[in-house]
């Protein structure tokens, strides 16, 4: 008798994401599996997407073996995104670090005029995140998808303190929205609920926060696991988006990863293969050798 494998069909998909446009459409999700369960009744349309970040300043921590691959361009970040793009990133991904109150406290008209010269000069999408800090971002990420209006990008933190403000703009001026959300399922699922009152969600892409190996990674695994499992086992609707794991400038904190070259590609090379088995869509990673390393091991 031919023995024939069991499979399992699930029931829901994760939604289809699109950020660029035209020649730089990039799509993400759309998959009803769970990670690498490619013996099961479904389909992967949409690979997870490789990208590399570019701070929108010269790094004021300067670990040698990060930044060598660069050379000078981190002094300029258009030139640095593209050293980037010719390591065969998906994507880049640009943070807008100097308008954090903390560094310059650079206004948010330049950090506009940065993103929107940016895609003027590169060949992959551009994903941007602001600096994190809520009340500076409810400034300068609502300029950005102003001035960048219909260009489709990837937008983010938007966080519980500043999601109608981030959002809107967002839906306003034909963006993508990063729903970033502190290692927690309840807090994840309620930003996403507020959020998609006004924004469909098929323009929300899940940041639930990347721990570095040693780290608390675990806490990172296990949500982006649950996230994953729970939208496509159970058709969660609040679940089904994409998740991006914004994981390298974690890793490149660590005493391990500054210390030494070695370590701290193995740091962020293990990190990403672990998010990327949990069912991270987007990793975005520092090191361009990490990303060789990645894919090396995956086989792409």
């Amino acid at each position: 008798m031919e023995y024939k494998a069991p499979k399992e069909a699930y029931k829901g998909n994760v939604r289809e994401v699109t950020i660029g446009k035209g020649d730089k459409a990039l799509k993400i999700g759309g998959e009803n599996i769970l990670p690498l369960h490619f013996f099961d009744e479904g389909t992967l349309p949409n690979p997870p997407r490789f990208v590399l970040e570019v701070l929108d300043m010269e790094p004021t921590e300067k670990t040698p073996h990060l930044l060598e691959p660069f050379g000078d361009a981190i002094s300029d970040p258009i030139k640095w995104a593209k050293k980037c793009e010719g390591f065969g990133v998906d994507a880049i991904c640009l943070t807008l670090i100097s308008t954090d109150p903390a560094e310059k406290d650079a206004p948010a008209e330049g950090a506009a005029q940065l993103v929107k010269r940016m895609l003027g000069e590169l060949k992959k999408p551009l994903i941007v995140y602001g600096s994190g800090d809520d009340k500076k971002d409810a400034e300068v990420l609502p300029k950005v998808a102003q001035v960048c209006a219909g260009e489709n990008l990837l937008i983010g933190p938007v966080q519980k303190e500043n999601y109608e403000v981030v959002g809107k703009a967002i839906l306003d001026n034909g963006h993508v929205a990063i729903a970033q959300s502190p290692l927690d399922i309840n807090l994840l699922k309620e930003l996403n609920v507020k959020l998609c009152k006004f924004l469909p969600p098929e323009r929300v892409v899940i940041d639930p926060l990347s721990s570095a190996l040693g780290y608390g990674i675990e806490y990172s695994f296990s949500l982006i696991e649950r996230v994953k499992q729970i939208g496509v086992i159970t058709k969660d609707s609040m679940t089904m988006m994409p998740i991006i794991a914004n994981l390298g400038d974690e890793c490149w904190k660590t005493k391990q990863a500054k210390e030494n070259k070695t370590q701290g590609l193995l740091w962020e090379g293990m990190t990403a293969l672990s998010l990327y088995l949990a069912g991270a869509n987007i990793l975005v990673l520092r090191h361009p050798e990490t990303l060789k390393l990645i894919k090396d091991t995956i086989g792409r």
